[in-house]
């Protein structure tokens, strides 16, 4: 067991690969490449290398919650080395440990619940390093874990692929936002690319450039409408247990559930959640309750500005240099095109079907989670196995 290099600032953003506490935070298994770059020197890539094998948890964080978790290499990295908020473990012993099989039994929910208990919270949460001298693994037979664990990685990896496939279809919806609403070539009368096959551009002052004929500027206030009301749910209600799912469509925003009807927004069509702090743009097809964070849905209030059309367009405007403002009031100084209803009607149907399929690839991932959840006590007890 050792711990990262500790790096200074001028060696990031250059250099060899390097493992950082977010990609160990945010996945199973290391990714197929590190996008992330260190300067570092031989000595260091030896004695901080990242093998085939290797389990690396998070060792220090501000929340309690953070530690812990773990992500495992399937392969070797060159000349890579990891972060000094990384443990890595290095089995020495073959046929004990199954590396598949650990990258799910380190993130179930009862080694988490060790590890969280036997976190040193000072100003910041470490880990416990001797937990690793009396910690016993209650692991099945070696050839078991080898079954489970390829059971298990196949459905991570069918999540991997949803998650690919989702993201190039965003991509999708995006780059036809870009050629129709930015670029202006849309389809014309005849089928052809509007500004590049000659369409009329009108100078507007507001916005001060040219923009299609028939098309005007708007506030983005004055495209909001008002929304049905829903109560708003303490958070420590939102990580609770009860039926009622809360959910976004890139399962990184809040998670969890609540039981009070009076909190349900029922979802007719598609809503945009955004983060009074995060500034976080969601768009939510799914039944859902506000949270106490500040969290704010927006719906649009005119034809010229569907759902995933506004959504794009407020996407388009860069937020995080505002600070704390509820109710939106700061949006009312972006001014944005108001295109024609018969473009924007087009591309609301082009982009519903791809956010549909979106859709239903997230909800097979919730699927194939609560799968691999369920089976995954089963297996390390041996209460099940793989045939």
């Amino acid at each position: 067991m050792s711990s990262g290099i500790s790096s200074k600032p001028e060696q990031a953003g250059h250099g060899s690969p390097f493992l950082s506490f977010s990609t160990v935070f945010n996945n199973y298994f290391l990714p197929e490449q590190l996008d992330n770059r260190m300067e570092t020197s031989s000595d260091e890539q030896q004695k901080h290398s990242i093998k085939n094998g290797d389990l690396f948890l998070t060792r220090t964080s501000e929340v309690v919650d953070e530690l812990g978790m773990s992500s495992v290499a399937l392969k070797d990295y060159p000349k890579a080395t990891y972060s000094g908020f990384l443990k890595r473990l290095r089995p020495t012993q073959k046929n004990i440990t199954y590396s598949k099989f650990m990258a799910f039994y380190l993130r179930s929910r009862l080694f988490r619940k060790t590890m969280t208990n036997n976190a040193v919270l000072t100003l910041r949460a470490s880990l416990n390093e001797n937990i690793f001298s009396y910690l016993d693994l209650l692991l099945p037979k070696f050839d078991e874990q080898v079954k489970a664990g390829d059971l298990l990685y196949l459905l991570s990896q069918k999540i991997t692929l949803n998650n690919r496939i989702n993201a190039e279809l965003e991509a999708m919806a995006k780059t036809l936002y870009d050629y129709w609403f930015v670029q202006f070539d849309f389809p014309d009368a005849n089928g052809k690319p509007y500004k590049s096959s000659g369409g009329k551009m009108i100078y507007n002052p507001t916005l001060k450039r040219k923009i299609p004929a028939g098309w005007d500027s708007i506030y983005v206030g004055e495209v909001l409408g008002k929304i049905q009301a829903s109560k708003k749910v303490p958070n420590k209600e939102i990580l609770g247990v009860g039926t009622i799912p809360v959910i976004d469509q890139s399962m990184d925003y809040i998670c969890g559930f609540t039981n009070d009807e009076s909190a349900r927004l029922k979802v007719n069509s598609a809503h945009i959640i955004f983060g009074d702090h995060t500034r976080i743009l969601k768009l939510i097809t799914f039944d859902y309750a506000r949270g106490a964070d500040g969290t704010q849905a927006l719906i649009s209030a005119i034809e010229e500005m569907p759902e995933h059309l506004f959504y794009q367009m407020l996407k388009d405007i860069d937020l995080s240099s505002y600070g704390y403002a509820r109710h939106f009031k700061f949006l009312k100084e972006f001014l944005v095109v108001r295109p024609g209803k018969t473009v924007a009607k087009q591309y609301e149907s082009i982009a519903q079907n791809i956010f549909k399929k979106v859709e239903q690839g997230l909800l097979e991932n919730q699927q194939l989670a609560q799968i691999r959840d369920w089976l995954l006590p089963m297996l390390m007890n041996g209460q099940i196995t793989v045939a």
